[in-house]
């Protein structure tokens, strides 16, 4: 044998790098489901069943197109329960000349496969993983000199890099590169919102729902109602029914909320953009056709561009260029557990009940509550970084170390101290109600702050301003928050810390 090729669960592609000059008779390919990394942390039981039957689904097609194939199906009485131990055993059995993978998602697991090549005494060969935009080293090389990285100018090399939404004359489409602001509607039902795109679980499907449910039943989450896409074929209908249905109202109302609906108009294409069942440029590339053939808004199209050659690719390159050090960071020195109701959603806070139970059916919440719901309660409560960084990790079925760290240590925590954003972003209950319906449904009162009935964001946010004013006060954003705190009454500013202190000691009964 030459090389026996590696394929990682995140890597469900023929296109992935890996493959790239590879030859189906001289070359044998290995996929495995094993132990280490289904369960180091507490992994969505829809996320697990998405990438054991994706990784099946993906085998069956690679061996139907005549590759030499070894799979490795989850057992609990393997005796290879990590990735090196599938590869040090086809190692053995085959004597192949090299191994040959495409650069994983995660540090852990990266600095582990570059120690292999001395264990197997054996070449082993890192490709770069060319789905990406950017590579690790063009970001360290547009990140050198800079004391703060701002998404927004990486952003706008991106757009220039690939030729979205750029103008013939090399200017952006409308003339604006962010249509952020127009994007911050309140939906209040009109227009009503799409079903979400549905796949009925087939028979390899079926399987893995049974062995999830069996082998993982202490994990997050439920496999109940389980409508993922598994094959490229699948995603790409999810994605037409996205630019369809979903796109045209998507910049609107993409920051919106609501009590009655968990999907509202988002792609719930992160999933699968992220296991490489769709192509991240091929995803956008597809929507920017639909803003020139008029069938979609360009602050729509823009928005969604943004999030995958924006962020996406922003705090990827976050995560090589400052890990493992940025993983230890905890700058505003947070101290308290994860409350217990983030693992069960039974809290009388609506907002963190709708978001969390959503979580949980679905594996899935959009950008705004994750951000400015269970992130901000997290942020203003002074939650270890390290314990919502995992939070985040288990619980949605798109979340990966590298896109999930940065995100949430970095934009939901500030525990980096504004290397990833210029401001914490901290709210009260006002900016929930005014971005969804929640405050209408709830035990709280959002216009209330100091009594017992009042939303615990309120007070949350002012103690949170007060105990990090050496912090925050000379930040330009901030000024005016801390000239609105030093301009109420004495008596006022106790009131809002006494009950924000009572909060804290009994945050489990909230």
């Amino acid at each position: 044998m030459r090389n026996l090729i590696l394929i990682l669960g995140d890597q469900l592609t023929t296109d992935i790098s890996a493959l790239k000059d590879a030859d189906p008779k001289r070359d044998r390919i290995v996929m495995a489901e094993v132990r280490d990394e289904a369960s180091y942390t507490n992994h969505h039981k829809k996320k697990i069943v998405l990438l054991f039957s994706a990784m099946r689904h993906f085998a069956q097609r690679l061996e139907n197109e005549g590759w030499q194939v070894q799979y490795y199906r989850y057992s609990p009485k393997s005796r290879h329960n990590s990735l090196f131990d599938v590869v040090q055993a086809q190692v053995k059995k085959f004597s192949p000349d090299r191994l040959v993978t495409t650069e994983c998602g995660e540090w852990r697991l990266d600095a582990d496969i570059r120690k292999w090549e001395k264990s197997l005494e054996l070449p082993v060969e890192i490709r770069l993983d060319d789905r990406f935009i950017a590579t690790k080293d063009e970001f360290a090389r547009w990140a050198e000199g800079r004391k703060q990285l701002r998404m927004e100018f990486f952003y706008r090399e991106m757009r220039k890099k690939t030729g979205l939404l750029m103008t013939p004359d090399g200017g952006p489409e409308g003339d604006h590169w962010n249509f952020d602001a127009d994007n911050r509607r309140k939906w209040t039902g009109k227009p009503p919102a799409p079903a979400p795109f549905r796949v009925e679980p087939d028979r390899i499907t079926q399987e893995v729902i049974e062995l999830v449910d069996k082998e993982f039943k202490d994990h997050f989450g439920t496999t109940d109602d389980f409508h993922f896409a598994v094959t490229p074929e699948d995603a790409e209908e999810a994605l037409a029914h996205f630019l369809d249905f979903a796109l045209p109202c998507f910049g609107d109302f993409q920051d919106a909320m609501s009590d009655d609906e968990d999907w509202l108009f988002h792609s719930i294409l992160s999933p699968y953009i992220n296991c490489g069942l769709l192509n991240p440029l091929g995803v956008c590339e597809a929507a920017a056709q639909h803003y020139y053939s008029g069938q979609a808004p360009l602050n729509a199209v823009e928005g969604f561009v943004r999030q995958i050659i924006g962020w996406r690719e922003f705090v990827r390159g976050i995560y090589w260029l400052l890990m493992p050090d940025y993983a230890r960071e905890n700058r505003l020195g947070n101290t308290r557990k994860l409350p217990w109701f983030y693992w069960t959603g039974e809290t009388d806070m609506r907002c963190m009940h709708q978001a969390i139970d959503a979580t949980r059916r679905n594996g899935y919440a959009h950008h705004i509550q994750r951000l400015m719901v269970t992130g901000n309660f997290a942020l203003l409560a002074g939650v270890k970084p390290e314990d919502i960084c995992d939070w985040y990790l288990a619980v949605y079925a798109d979340a990966y170390d590298w896109v999930e760290l940065p995100n949430t240590l970095g934009m939901v925590m500030h525990a980096d101290g504004g290397y990833l954003g210029s401001k914490p972003y901290a709210a009260s209950g006002k900016y929930i109600q005014r971005m969804s319906d929640y405050c209408s449904q709830c035990k709280y009162n959002v216009a209330k702050a100091t009594e017992e009935d009042a939303c615990p964001f309120n007070a949350l946010y002012w103690h949170f301003i007060d105990r990090h004013r050496k912090a925050f006060e000379g930040n330009p954003r901030m000024g005016m928050m801390y000239r609105n705190w030093d301009r109420q009454k004495p008596d006022r500013r106790e009131a809002l810390l006494t009950r924000a202190e009572w909060l804290l000691e009994h945050v489990e009964e909230l």
